[in-house]
């Protein structure tokens, strides 16, 4: 009886676990600027259903040859994101990117605007559709390699949409893909966004991160920023933090063992979501005040 009991009592915790855990939407959304629709994923907490109050938003960003679904998915721990939507009481927002976007408005190509859709479209439909803190203070990025990229970028050309940014292994200089054996690859991958001048690399420096420090500075968004040091992309963030350090940019930055893989992704993003907190809370506590 007393083995029946302690059965029954397990099971009723984890039926409450399931019935209390973060909850994941997919969200439709159309884009003006492209002419077509789009998916991302919305990961909800699980107190969200019953709150009366507005929750800040995460917006994370998959990398190069993937889609907007990758983190949930691809993670070793496949209820990773849930469990930092549930641990911080942050909405997580996964949106596409397409496969080799950068998260940029390309200067060629009218159905590649990637930086019009997330800062404009993608905002705007999950404050009407979810209760956010709809404005910068609630509001936060980052993302993986080209998500990386995609996140500093963002944040830096649109600092009154988000209060912090991180990079995990960006891919904040482009011109380091057409370093590589597959660069052929890589110059066909980015014709819809650079067209005929994928090849060049000074058009990849023009997009660069890595020169965007000016913004950067003036701009003093919280920073976090790592990369696993086995990683093909290390030398180029390691540049990052030497000119950063130079420019006396305040920024967070780590080195950690690694390479350019999901296990190191996982690892990381825990990292970011506690830089997050820190700042969403103490941002908070000032508004109420």
């Amino acid at each position: 009886m007393k083995n029946f009991k302690i059965l029954v009592f397990a099971l009723f915790l984890c039926i409450s676990s399931l019935s209390y855990a973060a909850k994941v939407d997919t969200l439709q959304i159309a884009s003006t600027a492209m002419g077509k629709t789009y998916k991302a994923a919305v990961v909800l907490p699980n107190t969200y259903a019953k709150s009366k109050t507005a929750f800040p938003v995460m917006y994370l960003l998959h990398g190069a040859y993937g889609h907007f679904s990758d983190w949930l998915k691809n993670t070793p721990n496949k209820k990773l994101v849930q469990n930092l939507s549930d641990q911080y009481n942050l909405i997580i927002v996964m949106p596409e990117g397409e496969t080799f976007s950068f998260y940029l408005d390309s200067p060629v190509n009218k159905e590649s605007q990637f930086e019009t859709f997330i800062t404009k479209e993608v905002i705007q439909k999950v404050d009407q559709t979810y209760k956010t803190i709809s404005n910068r203070t609630g509001r936060v990025i980052t993302g993986l390699s080209m998500g990386g990229h995609g996140a500093l970028y963002l944040s830096t050309r649109h600092p009154d949409l988000f209060c912090a940014a991180g990079s995990m292994s960006g891919a904040v200089d482009m011109s380091t893909m057409l370093n590589r054996d597959s660069s052929a690859q890589v110059v066909k991958l980015m014709q819809p966004v650079f067209g005929d001048k994928s090849g060049s690399t000074e058009m990849y420096e023009q997009h660069a991160v890595l020169g965007m420090l000016d913004k950067i500075k003036v701009n003093k968004l919280p920073l976090i920023i790592d990369c696993g040091v086995d990683d093909f992309l290390i030398e180029p963030n390691r540049e990052l933090h030497r000119r950063m350090v130079y420019n006396k940019i305040e920024h967070d930055y780590t080195e950690r063992p690694g390479a350019h893989t999901w296990d190191y992704w996982e690892n990381s993003l825990p990292y970011h979501a506690l830089f997050f907190n820190k700042i969403l809370l103490k941002n908070q506590l000032v508004t109420k005040k």
